[in-house]
């Protein structure tokens, strides 16, 4: 950048009048650099969360520099860095007519406004900006107004519904309505409508909707290589043909490929507007990987931690190394004990916890992953040790990032993904510097190009996402391909949907596999609660084609007998205990179990569904429909799951628990516990309860 050559670090070394010197040069060269740079060149942008950040550690020796960073602020476009005590009127001014009160006194920056103006003059827009941008802020700013009375909102993990949630509680409880699952329903008030692809695709009640918001939207693009891509793309299409406007969220996209004839129009924003400022450690020379990033994570200086590991497997491993090596946190003995008593004492993540490290990632329990967050957000827990699902949206006040691993399971991530794991580090208000430390070489900078399925030419659709396109979208080319696999299968409408959510070709084999067991036998042909023989012939039908490995298991016995027992058990904790006692296998890999947990919520419960659909055109006394509906919720009532996700664990809600509860009336019951210290809650279950409810 001309003009703006800052050793920042030499900078941070300075004291007094020396100090005071270089930052008055720096905010000379910032002043001259905004007369001859891009407006949001990031090398511009840091200069000013750099200096706030000096600011805060030298608040005496600096403070009569606070006018002039925030008369910087305004110029850059950051105008929540102004702070209006010390501006003078003209700065005061600008940062209190992009301040909303409704939302808490948030102040918005130059880039959210532009954002917001597209938007509220009843443009589509799609929003390509860094981690740090505050791009869900946005989402809020157009619920605070009076335009919007019916709202979908697509969000990829249910670690992300969740905050979404409670964010929503907080701010907007008195003017929406919150539908998040299948047994809530809208009526005629303001409604958010609140979920994943796969919960969104099938409700009945959306009505029209004034706007469809999707998160992470670049998941829309299948050569991402998300499994969950094509369910996407069908919820997507399905919301957006009855929405009035839609806006899609996503970081550090360059590009939209859009069929020409596409009936889709919006306006796209890319912005390399950032927020924060990023310090990188290049450790990449480093010989002894590992051990130097243990000496990293004992350092205190990098606190609050994220370490991102490659898989479930590579985190845990390194949980258990880092436990035995070194104790971070002292606070945190209570979790530990909660963890050991409800989980099983074997499990690595209450010895983990214990030494104050957090794990994160998609085999951990939901209620229980969300706390690892607070507490690491509230720095109880210093490090946390995370996969890529962490990366996906959920907030943390995470000053450093650790990126350890150049893989995510067993292929390497390219300049985007890198790019996101690195925008976890600082955040706005807490850590206006963020440090990141490599250890493997960084991708090169490639641009991308999103390309999403339902914005493509038709000749390019694959047929799992025809089956969910209306026929007058269909071309003739297209209805050849929905009517070739409907015939097939045998199955219409939501049925041939739910084939398409497996696989139509694995489908297909499903349902050869399932005409050939019953010319064997009969073990497919029950209703309500089968025997342990007829589980295992399903789950060898399901198998057959599919790793069995995806859900929890070593084989299908191990499988059907994972269901039977969770199906008998008396309780959750009581099914989870259990199995620690009997778990024989490598110490990382026992939360196996979570994964099988996981399964059952989404995967087993479609497969079982399909296998049915199949035995039933042959023999319709078959009946699995309360058998994979009470799979789906791990054979608990519905409300119980339904609070895990809200972060009740379902380990405390099971015990008050009474016949005929409906979700309102568990919840009050646990605020009324929470409050009562006759009640067997141990004081961290209270406030564990005090923070989710």
């Amino acid at each position: 950048m001309p003009g703006l050559n800052i050793n920042w670090k030499d900078l941070n070394t300075l004291s007094g009048s020396d100090l005071k010197r270089e930052v008055f040069r720096v905010l000379q060269a910032a002043s001259f650099a905004i007369q001859t740079t891009d407006a949001d060149d990031p090398s511009l942008l840091e200069v000013v969360p750099r200096l706030a950040d000096l600011l805060d550690t030298h608040p005496d020796e600096l403070l009569s520099y606070r006018p002039l960073v925030s008369s910087l602020a305004r110029s850059t476009g950051l105008w929540n860095y102004i702070e209006t005590e010390w501006a003078d009127d003209t700065d005061a001014f600008v940062a209190e007519a992009v301040t909303a009160s409704e939302l808490g006194g948030v102040t918005f920056h130059r880039e959210q406004i532009k954002a917001l103006d597209a938007l509220l003059a009843g443009r589509n827009l799609i929003l390509s900006a860094p981690t740090s941008f505050g791009k869900s802020l946005l989402i809020d700013a157009l619920l605070s107004t009076e335009r919007y009375r019916r709202v979908a909102i697509v969000l990829p993990t249910i670690a992300l519904l969740d905050e979404f949630r409670r964010r929503f509680r907080d701010r907007f409880s008195e003017k929406f309505r919150l539908v998040m699952h299948q047994s809530e329903t809208s009526t005629e008030s303001p409604t958010i409508f609140l979920g994943t692809q796969e919960r969104l695709i099938y409700r009945e009640d959306l009505g029209n909707l004034d706007l469809t918001v999707v998160d992470e939207f670049y998941k829309l693009d299948p050569d991402r290589r998300d499994e969950r891509s094509i369910t996407l793309n069908a919820a997507v299409y399905r919301l957006l043909k009855r929405s009035k406007q839609f806006f899609f969220l996503g970081p550090n996209i360059d590009k939209i490929s859009v069929a020409p004839d596409s009936r889709w129009n919006f306006e796209f924003l890319r912005t390399r507007f950032s927020t924060v400022a990023v310090e990188t450690l290049d450790l990449r020379s480093v010989p002894d990987k590992r051990e130097r990033l243990i000496e990293e994570i004992g350092e205190d200086k990098n606190w609050p931690a994220l370490v991102f590991i490659s898989s479930p497997g590579r985190a845990n491993k390194l949980a258990i190394e880092l436990s035995e090596k070194m104790a971070v946190a002292e606070d945190t003995s209570d979790f530990a004990t909660w963890l050991q008593n409800n989980i099983g004492r074997n499990n690595f993540l209450s010895v983990a916890v214990d030494y104050g490290f957090g794990v994160h990632h998609g085999r951990i329990p939901r209620a229980i992953a969300g706390q690892m967050v607070r507490l690491f957000n509230q720095g109880k827990l210093p490090i946390l040790l995370c996969t890529s699902t962490l990366i996906e949206g959920v907030n943390t006040a995470a000053k450093t990032v650790m990126i350890f691993d150049k893989k995510i399971n067993r292929d390497s991530y390219d300049f985007f993904t890198y790019s996101n794991i690195k925008g976890r580090a600082g955040r706005l208000g807490q850590h206006h510097v963020g440090h990141v430390i490599v250890f493997n070489d960084i991708p090169e900078h490639t641009e991308l190009e999103v390309s999403p399925t339902l914005f493509s030419e038709d000749d390019e659709l694959p047929d799992e996402y025809i089956v969910h396109i209306d026929k007058p979208d269909r071309s003739k080319r297209s209805d050849d391909r929905f009517r070739y696999y409907r015939d097939r299968l045998g199955l219409e409408g939501d049925e041939l949907k739910l084939a398409s959510s497996i696989g139509l070709e694995t489908s297909v084999a499903i349902k050869e596999k399932v005409v050939k067991s019953l010319e064997e036998s009969d073990r497919l042909i029950w209703a309500n609660w089968p025997r342990w023989p007829e589980i295992l012939e399903v789950c060898d039908v399901i198998c057959s084609h599919q790793n069995v490995g995806s859900f929890g298991a070593f084989n299908t016995r191990q499988l059907a007998t994972l269901i039977d027992r969770l199906r008998k058990a008396n309780s959750l904790r009581g099914f989870l205990l259990s199995q620690d006692q009997s778990y024989k296998g490598q110490p990382e890999n026992r939360d196996n179990i979570f994964k099988f947990l996981r399964a059952c919520e989404y995967g087993l419960p479609q497969n079982f569904a399909l296998v049915e659909l199949f035995v039933r055109q042959s023999s319709p006394q078959a009946d699995y429909s309360l058998f994979f509906g009470s799979i789906g919720s791990w054979f608990q009532p519905e409300i119980l799951k339904e609070l895990d996700e809200e972060g009740v664990p379902v380990q405390i809600s099971q015990a008050f628990y009474v016949d005929g509860d409906t979700k309102t009336t568990l919840r009050n019951r646990l605020s009324e516990a929470i409050q009562d210290p006759k009640e067997a809650l141990s004081e961290f279950e209270r406030e564990w309860l005090r923070q989710a409810l």
